[in-house]
């Protein structure tokens, strides 16, 4: 059986993927980009209906081609997300195969490359990028066990409200995908709960101008190393409609009853810890910190901005966090749901390289691994904040192109001398 080669083969074609075709085509690099789905498929399966992307039309996107007909101001919906990859791939002829799954990657013995078996064969490929994004295998606490009357399922695969039975529900997580979720089943007529832990909390829009700018001229995009115990901090945005600032407060105003973090459950009761009015007060603090930062760069700079004074007004505690709910037992709360919207953990047991640290996560700097040929794209904090992000992600994939590129170069004036010398 023939087997196929190629210089540099991607795993994924979701945006990190799509990126790292594009530059990659600039350099001239020979490429292909497998997708086990289709292009961008997790935008398509593995979101709710309703979802839209949290950065406005003007900054989710590639420099390369902007959103067809949309307001830069507007928050894209999740199916124009996938479509706009599906595009961009069309537009850089992008050499994406989709509905190939890669199963196993291994170094040649004793000579330059990788063996990558794939659902439709075998392909070498001297370099391998990994641009399969940091959510990979969703992560539900083993805390409570499958039961006949409780449905549960995890924020990848809650669609809308009508998926659910009839009664009350239970929101574990209140980062961007748990907040949105809570609140659109509230409208929806339903009982929720939600459970919250430590988050950030930023305005959507303040003095005229997007978080996403805000962020840009504070430099933090471009941030490249977190804030110590701050690499996984959540955070809690939405762009639904028309983009608003995240409020627990309002949401129990609304009917909402919040809780603290979910610790166990026994015998139908799941606890909280006590953490729920420190947990709101912390993401009050990130809140007016983010309005102090942007006061002081606007007064610094000139800018003339309008002034938003009742962006300051925070209003007084609910009930549900004055006096917090630390057990629950569920059947009488008329809790017939959970949705646990908890993260994801990474999944690599199909790349057989020595490409890990010793808690088995990608051992890199910028992405270029410590297995030479063996590269990560699209990961939280790969080179900088915006690293996972839209924007964020092209910028790295064009360094490690231009990475990919100097070493072909230094292995082809190896190459050229042995000719020489032959």
């Amino acid at each position: 059986m023939t087997i196929e080669k190629i210089d540099t083969l991607v795993v994924g074609a979701g945006q990190a993927g799509v990126a790292m075709s594009e530059h990659l085509r600039n350099n001239k690099i020979p490429h292909l980009v497998l997708e086990r789905g289709r292009i961008a498929e997790c935008w398509r399966t593995a979101r709710w209906d309703s979802l839209v992307a949290n950065g406005p039309a003007w900054h989710d996107r590639f420099p390369g081609m902007e959103f067809a007909g949309a307001d830069p101001e507007t928050f894209i919906p999740k199916e124009d997300v996938a479509n706009y990859f599906a595009d961009y791939a069309k537009q850089i002829e992008a050499p994406v195969r989709c509905g190939v799954e890669v199963t196993k990657v291994e170094r040649h013995t004793g000579r330059v490359g990788f063996r990558v078996e794939t659902s439709h064969g075998v392909i070498e490929a001297t370099n391998v990028v990994v641009a399969t994004g940091p959510f990979q295998k969703p992560v539900i606490p083993p805390l409570v066990p499958e039961q006949d009357d409780l449905f549960q399922i995890h924020s990848n695969t809650y669609r809308n409200p009508e998926q659910l039975p009839n009664g009350g529900v239970l929101v574990v997580g209140a980062g961007s995908s748990g907040g949105q979720i809570a609140d659109e089943l509230l409208r929806s007529g339903k009982q929720v709960y939600l459970s919250i832990g430590p988050h950030n909390r930023p305005p959507r829009r303040y003095r005229g101008l997007d978080y996403v700018w805000w962020l840009g001229v504070f430099g933090e995009w471009d941030a490249v190393a977190p804030n110590p115990g701050t690499e996984h901090v959540t955070i809690s945005v939405s762009g639904a409609r028309g983009g608003e600032t995240v409020d627990f407060r309002r949401y129990a105003e609304n009917g909402m009853i919040l809780v603290g973090m979910t610790d166990a459950y026994k015998d139908g009761v799941m606890s909280f810890a006590p953490d729920l009015a420190k947990n709101i007060q912390d993401g009050d603090a990130n809140y007016l910190s983010v309005l102090d930062r942007a006061d002081a760069f606007a007064a610094r700079n000139g800018l003339d901005l309008p002034v938003d004074p009742d962006a300051r007004k925070i209003g007084p505690d609910p009930d549900c966090v004055s006096n917090p709910i630390l057990e629950l037992n569920l059947s009488d709360a008329g809790i017939t749901s959970i949705i646990w919207a908890t993260g994801y953990s990474q999944d690599y047991d199909w790349l057989k390289v020595d490409a890990f640290d010793e808690n088995g996560k990608p051992a890199h700097q910028c992405g270029v691994s410590t297995e030479p040929g063996i590269y990560f794209l699209g990961l939280p904090w790969l080179s900088r904040r915006g690293s996972s992000f839209i924007y964020g992600v092209w910028h790295d994939a064009k360094y490690l192109a231009d990475h990919i590129d100097k070493q072909n170069n230094y292995m082809k004036h190896h190459y050229t001398r042995r000719g020489q010398s032959d």
